[in-house]
């Protein structure tokens, strides 16, 4: 079933009342399973999705205290192959964590609907490749992003304002989504080779629709108000530098909008991971001199993410 045809029956089942009007899963079942644990306080978490029956399993790090923390909410790769969605492990980006944890940050990270343990419907799917819906893929992600990150900030330890949104591959394409907030809300946007349609046939270099996405990040753009700090390995094949400096000079070009963009050294035999099994000192690195990530806003009781 498409993304749309999925919503097409579920807004029908609500109208029939065969669809609750709020989540099934219940406000006492979301929120920590369990107890916390080494490295950084890990704990195992169900938040809200855009689903009214799927949570999302995340794993929450945070510091010593009692906060409360700035929240940062880290957002994983994707692929359209469905098998491989199924069997992804949890996410967790502990040297990102760590880094960040290290900053004073809180750190949530959510596995997205369609993926692993999760499951549920598979919301971002980019239909197809010549003709993919980028910026819907996108702002699908963004949606994921923004229903853990409000969640979280109904937590007492948890800061309502100057959050971090950090993203890789896919959900690094979704953060920048996220662009058009205010900086009091989302503070900084870091995102490590952010695109969709990478290595098409699996071949390196080869990206479905390239023109679809330097067009959807010129959209993305024009009322970006977040600094973004772009990141990208030298050996990355799905979105190499050339081509990711493209994306990122169409954002730019649409507004007036702070990009710190980086081509990182090469790493391993495939930079595209690099956000997933990078060291700790470079992650430490790129944190240091991220734009807006090491701002002290001050609290802003009741301000949150716009839903988008």
């Amino acid at each position: 079933m498409t993304k749309n045809a999925f919503f097409k029956v579920a807004t029908l089942l609500l109208a029939v009342g065969l669809l609750p009007q709020t989540p099934v899963w219940g406000e006492n079942q979301l929120g920590a399973r369990g107890g916390e644990a080494a490295p950084n306080r890990r704990q195992e978490w169900l938040v809200p999705t855009q689903d009214q029956i799927t949570p999302s399993r995340a794993v929450l790090f945070r510091p010593a205290g009692k906060g409360p923390f700035r929240l940062a909410v880290i957002a994983h790769a994707s692929t359209q192959n469905r098998l491989a969605r199924a069997q992804m492990p949890q996410p967790e980006y502990q040297a990102l964590a760590a880094a960040l944890v290290a900053r004073g940050f809180a750190v949530l990270v959510p596995q997205r609907l369609g993926h692993g343990k999760t499951g549920g419907p598979y919301l971002e799917d980019q239909e197809g490749c010549d003709n993919a819906e980028y910026a819907m893929s996108a702002r699908s992600t963004a949606e994921a992003i923004t229903a853990a990150l409000s969640f979280m900030r109904t937590q007492a330890f948890i800061r309502k304002d100057a959050s971090v949104i950090v993203g890789h591959s896919a959900g690094g394409w979704g953060a920048l989504a996220l662009a058009d907030q205010s900086p009091k809300s989302i503070s900084s946007i870091v995102v490590f080779a952010p695109g969709r349609g990478g290595r098409k046939d699996d071949r390196a270099n080869n990206i479905c629709a390239p023109e679809k996405l330097i067009a959807a990040a010129k959209e993305f753009g024009e009322d970006a108000k977040v600094p973004v700090t772009w990141l990208v390995a030298e050996n990355d094949s799905y979105f190499p530098p050339e081509f990711s400096k493209k994306m990122a000079d169409s954002f730019i070009e649409a507004g007036d909008d702070k990009v710190d963009f980086q081509v990182l050294p090469p790493f391993g035999k495939e930079g595209h991971w690099l956000a997933e099994a990078g060291e700790g000192a470079m992650m430490e690195s790129i944190f240091a001199s991220a734009a807006g990530l090491n701002v002290q806003a001050p609290v802003v009781q009741g301000a949150s993410a716009k839903k988008r």
